[in-house]
This record gives C-alpha cells, structure tokens and sequence, in this order.
C-alpha cells in the first residue's frame, strides 16, 4: 500500500498506546511525539504536523470521552480524526450517463499524467460507462502511441494524430467527434508541463477555453513531496482546477508531503494512483485511507473490488454443496483466480483490520508465492482430479509434481491446506461460529443466507 512506512509507525504508535496500563499526560505526549516523528519522516510539513499534534493533545486532555467508549478508543478516534482533516475533505466524481462529461487532464512532465488518463477511462469503463481518451500532447515524441497502446490494452477508444502539430485542434476535434459518438466521459490528455512555461501554461488554459471541460484534473506525482503544494498553486493560477489525482503513492517515502500539501491547496484530490497497473487506481476518501495507515483495515474498497472481479453470482445449489463440504479443487483454483485479478496479497491483506501491519513482510512474501504456487500444481491436474481430489494418491502426485515442476511435498501441502479448508467450510455450515462479535455475527447470517434458512 502507499506510505507502508508511515502506516508502520502510526499503527507502532497506537500499538503502544493499547499496551498502556493506565492513560496519562505522559503517555498522551509520548503518543504525541511518535506520531510527529512519523509524520515529519513522511516530509508532512513541519508547522502542519506541529498545528495537528497539538490539536490532538489539546482534544485528549480536556474532551470527556463518550459513555460505552474507553479513553484509549477515544485518543485512537482523536487521531483518526484529526488525520483525516489532514488529508483533505472527501469529494467524489460523478460521470452522469447520457451526458457527456469531458475532463481536461493537465501536469508536470513525467507525473504519470497519460497513464493516469487510462487509468481513469478503464475505472469508469468497469462501472459501465462507454469512455474516450484524446491525445493531445503534441511535444512529447510518442505520446500518442503510448496513449494507443493502453487504450488498446484497455479496450478504449482514442483519438489523435501522430503527425498533428495543433493541440488546440486535435483537443476540439476529439472531443466532438466523441460527443457525437454518445460517449458518457471523454478524457483530454495534454502535454506535460512546468509551472515556468508559460508557452504550454497559456496553451492549457486556450484548450480549456475550447473544449469548456466539465473539470480539470491535476495530475500529481506523489514523491515531490511538500513541492507538490507549488506546482497545484501554479497550475491553480492558470486554469480553474477542479480536483487531483496523486500518483506514484505505492513507494514514495514523501507521498504524506505530497497528500498534505495538495489537501492546503483547496482542490480536492479525489483519486490515487497505487501501482503501475491501470487497476491500481482508487477513489480518495480520506477515512478510508486513513483508516488503513492506522491498521483499521478498509472493508468497503475491499469489497469492492471483490464486486468487480465477481461478474457473474455463484449459483445457490452450489454455494450449498460448498459448504454441505463439497468443495473441490476448482473451486478453489476460481476463488484463487480472483483474488490474483483484484492485486497483490499484500495490498488486500491492509484492508482487513489489523492484519496489513501485524504480519511480517517476509511473512506476506512467502504467503503470496505460495498461492502463486498452488496455482501452477492446479494447473498441472486433470478435470477428473480437480472434481474429485480424493482420488490423488501416490503416483498422482509423483505426475503432478513433475508437470508443474514442484516438489512432491509442495502438492501434498496443497491437498492438506484443500481439506483443511473444506473442513472448515462445513463446520461454518453446521453453526459453529464464534459466539460473539461482528465475525460471528456475519458469518452467521451468511450462512443462513446460503442455506435458505
């Protein structure tokens, strides 16, 4: 995840506070100073992070904490608070279909801006809007091929002219010849430039003045760090910025300078990039981000992806024969299938509560190339052991291991893990759930869900 170093020392931090047997002044501040000292490391700026601590002091000395709520989950809400105003109020961005929506992206040189672009046509794509991107950066040398290239990759349509010398014309052409191809959203992707150019800047704010886009949206790099807050203002002074996309979070030590100081500029940053791939795109809601920093986990975007990946509803009867313990392999092989699509282990591991941090890196590490592993052994088997695994003895998995080049003991470890889980499935069928709290409570109700009962 972005900022893993950050969220490391924010969670430590709260993780001390937990330990504490009893909460005084001197915890308080020494709570204080670890969160300071994480921050500032992230290149937060210095009065910022000065201004939210004493913020956070002042709050956990003097409020009363409500009734049901100890004073150690009332100092963690003070800090989840507090830091999420830090990073900004939420804003959401909305394509209306049946109306076009053009969306003007500008940036520095080598912000990720055009991938960014893709990234943006290929998110709305997935949620059923029909989406266009136009090239109109005319000084980069292969800017309108790398742009054909991700819309190729991503199955969008793209504008522009490899030879075309006028940005202002191509931006214009593009954008009506998708109107009247009835696209919901059209992106303009525009050259890459410096707050200095005021050649390209009054370009910009011309294309702006011509195609009259429904937002601008300045596209950030992530490792500036604090320099991210001059770069917005420039861009600010030049074309009426609606919103900012922050790239490059996903190993940038300076992405919390950057998040900060875009949040002072007033323009809402509404989405992240979290990766190199075109999924590795989220909308920006400060809770949620926040929440993940401190290890709280972010269940909602893990649902949603899981939404996503899940086209099609898995029949009733077979959830039932599933958990009446008849699971086999392929199940498996399909569930494995889909949690690859959604991203790496390690990413959706920090969506669940307290696991992102608790688990050693090496851990995760070792965890996801075992999957990757299982994967390859399942590839190696036929249809009639995928549906029946009991049948895989001895000379089974002698083959087995050869075609997928692992080891015998690597199979083996597969079927064990296999009928691990099959147990566990059927035990969950039969009611036995913890009796307390929301896991037991909701996996509870599911199973009365798939049971029809």
């Amino acid at each position: 995840m972005a900022l893993e170093k950050l969220g490391r020392a924010l969670h430590g931090a709260l993780q001390k506070l937990t330990r504490s047997t009893y909460i005084d002044k001197r915890v308080i501040r020494e709570l204080v100073r670890d969160i300071q000292r994480a921050l500032l490391q992230a290149d937060v700026n210095v009065r910022m992070v000065l201004n939210l601590t004493k913020r956070i002091e002042e709050r956990a000395l003097k409020e009363k904490f409500p009734p049901g709520m100890s004073r150690k989950e009332h100092l963690i809400r003070i800090v989840y608070e507090e830091l999420s105003a830090l990073m900004g109020k939420p804003s959401k961005f909305e394509v209306r279909p049946g109306r076009p929506t053009v969306v003007l992206v500008v940036g520095l040189q080598g912000s990720g801006k055009t991938t960014s672009v893709a990234k943006l046509a290929l998110y709305f794509q997935k949620r059923g809007f029909k989406t266009g991107m136009v090239c109109a950066d005319t000084y980069r040398p292969g800017a309108y091929e790398q742009l054909r290239q991700l819309g190729e990759q991503a199955g969008i349509k793209v504008f522009g002219n490899p030879n075309g010398r006028d940005a202002i014309k191509l931006a214009t052409d593009g954008v009506r010849q998708f109107k009247e191809g009835k696209l919901d959203l059209i992106l303009v992707d525009t050259a890459g430039r410096h707050k200095e150019e005021k050649t390209l800047m009054e370009e910009m704010r011309k294309i702006a003045e011509k195609v009259k886009p429904d937002e601008v949206i300045l596209v950030v790099d992530g490792t500036l760090g604090q320099q991210a807050k001059n770069q917005a203002e420039a861009f600010k002074r030049s074309t009426d910025i609606g919103s900012i996309f922050v790239t490059k979070l996903d190993g940038s030590a300076k992405g919390g300078g950057a998040l900060s100081a875009v949040a002072v500029t007033g323009a809402p940053i509404k989405f992240i990039g979290t990766g190199e791939k075109l999924d590795d795109i989220e909308p920006f809601v400060p809770e949620r981000f926040v929440a993940r920093l401190l290890g709280m986990g972010d269940i909602e975007t893990l649902l949603q992806k899981i939404k996503e990946v899940s086209k099609e509803e898995p029949k009733a009867e077979d959830l039932r024969a599933i958990m009446a313990g008849k699971l086999t392999l392929r199940d498996v092989y399909e569930q494995l299938e889909k949690i690859s699509k959604m991203g790496p282990l390690k990413k959706l591991l920090q969506m669940l509560p307290g696991m992102g941090m608790s688990l050693p890196e090496e851990q995760m590490r070792v965890g996801e190339e075992k999957l990757k592993k299982f994967k390859v052994i399942m590839q190696s088997m036929t249809s009639e052991e995928l549906d029946n695994p009991r049948i895989i003895k001895s000379s089974r998995i002698r083959r087995i291991a050869r075609g997928s080049g692992t080891s015998e003991r690597d199979v083996k470890e597969l079927l064990k893990q296999y009928e691990l889980m099959r147990k566990v499935i059927k035990s969950m069928a039969r009611g036995r759930f913890p009796k307390v709290g929301p896991l037991g409570k909701m996996l509870r109700q599911a199973s009365k869900d798939i049971g029809g009962t």
